[in-house]
């Protein structure tokens, strides 16, 4: 039967009424409007379709076991537009995954359960229990699974298990793995993206799932890289840690997408089902990758990487055994991890200005003055390792290099960007003419370019490369500081 628009409006206050009596409405900063049970930190967006449970179907099984009713359509979507509408005027405040900034310096870890309970990481300890919902807002996909409630007082036996369990090939490897987990407890400090390598059979898969599992539950899992950034973009908002598995190849542009995710950024687009309007999306995540060969790693990517190497187990275990062990301890391992994080952040230690990932290298110095091991040394040495990489992969790298080598320390050479081109281009090419590679610079804007990218991985190996501008033009300096470390001892061989 078909109800008249009289009967249509009292329905719509009906249920306008109930849902504010229930549900405490609110914005966040991209204009998305979250519905919120009375008491309980998860929030749903109020259009969500998803089948994670959207708002409006708690809202018709709150209507039917409250016995007020069952709707239909048109009143539900008339009510639902009045209070989007009504809440575009509440105050904003953020929903967050998985980790969340709280009050007086505490941070917050969801555990995924259906209670709402967490953990409270504050300067002292850490608590399991329920936010306050104007504290913190937690958001759920189909990605968000549940971890245990952790341990207390483990006495650092946790972190002991995970290291058995995990085949990392030296004790520099497993203090960076500690840092970076550390790290992903923190929602403000930006972490670089442990890429897991070694020889095949290494178990790098089966090290990858188990940091993130520590995090994300035993749900969590690894996955194909997405073929485009819009892709990778979709699954790293819908949940906190994101795992590549067996990378092969990193286009150039799947490269600067990560490089985004890890240190972070906003991406625009349009609104669909408009003309003009506009979303934001900002994210940063925590980011993993296995792979044994991905090829020429750029620059800017390797800054932002943290290598970690895995051997060949001596004993071979079957799949159901192991997941199994690490499923009993990961109540345990958790703890010790949370109880090592409230350490380390309590640990004073100065920053390192000289990396690009200074948080992070901040973080492994606090580990070394809570713990005594030497993780901001092994941080140094991969990142060193990284260049390495780099350089070997890119022949312009070697090229400048060859270059340096022939400038007197403490001096500098001023070119225009086409005056190094043909510089450069000739030293490469020799006196047998031979010809240049595919990618080389075609023009001296490219070699500009190409510089800036590659500014950082040169000035560790003693080689600083500045741009300038005189009253006529504009130019390019290569320099060697007298107190600067010599280019790399072996000489790029072409």
């Amino acid at each position: 039967m078909t109800m008249s628009d009289d009967d249509k409006n009292p329905a719509r206050e009906v249920i306008t009424d109930y849902a504010q009596s229930h549900f405490r409405y609110f914005r966040t900063a991209d204009g998305t409007v979250y519905a919120q049970r009375n008491g309980h930190p998860v929030a749903r967006p109020i259009r969500s379709q998803g089948t994670t449970g959207s708002h409006r179907q708690e809202l018709m099984v709150g209507l039917f076991k409250d016995g007020i009713g069952v709707f239909n359509g048109t009143a539900m979507k008339e009510a639902l537009d009045l209070i989007e509408a009504l809440a575009l005027t509440e105050d904003v405040q953020p929903v967050h995954i998985r980790v969340a900034p709280g009050f007086d310096g505490a941070t917050w870890l969801d555990l995924g359960r259906s209670d709402g309970q967490s953990v409270r990481i504050h300067p002292t300890g850490w608590d399991i229990t329920t936010p306050d919902p104007r504290e913190v807002c937690w958001r759920r996909t189909q990605l968000t699974g549940e971890l245990p409630l952790p341990v207390k007082d483990t006495n650092g036996k946790g972190i002991d298990l995970l290291m058995r369990l995990c085949n990392f090939a030296t004790a520099e490897t497993e203090c960076l793995a500690i840092a970076w987990l550390i790290g992903c407890l923190g929602p403000t400090v930006p972490v670089p993206a442990p890429f897991l390598t070694g020889p095949q059979g290494a178990g790098k898969s089966t090290g990858g799932r188990m940091l993130v599992r520590i995090i994300e539950g035993m749900t969590g899992d690894l996955r194909r890289a997405p073929k485009d950034e819009e892709n990778l973009i979709t699954a790293v908002a819908a949940g906190w840690v994101t795992a590549l598995d067996n990378l092969s190849h990193m286009t150039p542009e799947l490269s600067d997408a990560m490089c985004c995710i890890v240190t972070g950024a906003e991406n625009v687009k349009r609104a669909l089902f408009t003309d003009g309007d506009v979303f934001r999306v900002s994210y940063r995540r925590p980011l993993l990758l296995t792979g044994i060969d991905v090829g020429v790693i750029r620059p800017d990517l390797a800054e932002r990487l943290l290598p970690l190497r895995l051997e060949r187990p001596r004993v071979r275990r079957t799949e159901a055994e192991l997941w199994s062990d690490f499923a009993e301890v990961l109540p345990v391992i958790l703890g010790s991890l949370l109880d090592l994080t409230v350490q380390v952040r309590a640990a004073e230690a100065d920053i390192p200005t000289d990396l690009r990932m200074a948080d992070f290298a901040h973080l492994c110095a606090q580990l070394d003055a809570a713990t005594g091991l030497r993780a901001l040394a092994a941080y140094r040495a991969s990142l060193d390792d990284l260049n390495d990489d780099v350089i070997e992969g890119d022949l312009l790298a070697q090229t400048v290099l060859k270059h340096a080598a022939g400038i007197d320390p403490g001096t500098e050479q001023r070119m225009t960007s086409a005056e190094w081109l043909h510089c450069l281009s000739g030293l490469y090419a020799g006196e047998d003419f031979r010809p240049l590679p595919k990618g080389w610079p075609t023009t001296g804007k490219v070699l500009s370019d190409r510089l800036k990218r590659l500014q950082p991985t040169l000035a560790a190996r003693g080689v600083l490369i500045d741009w300038g501008r005189t009253k006529t033009s504009r130019y390019i300096e290569i320099a060697r500081p007298s107190a600067a470390r010599p280019p790399h001892e072996q000489e790029p061989a072409f």
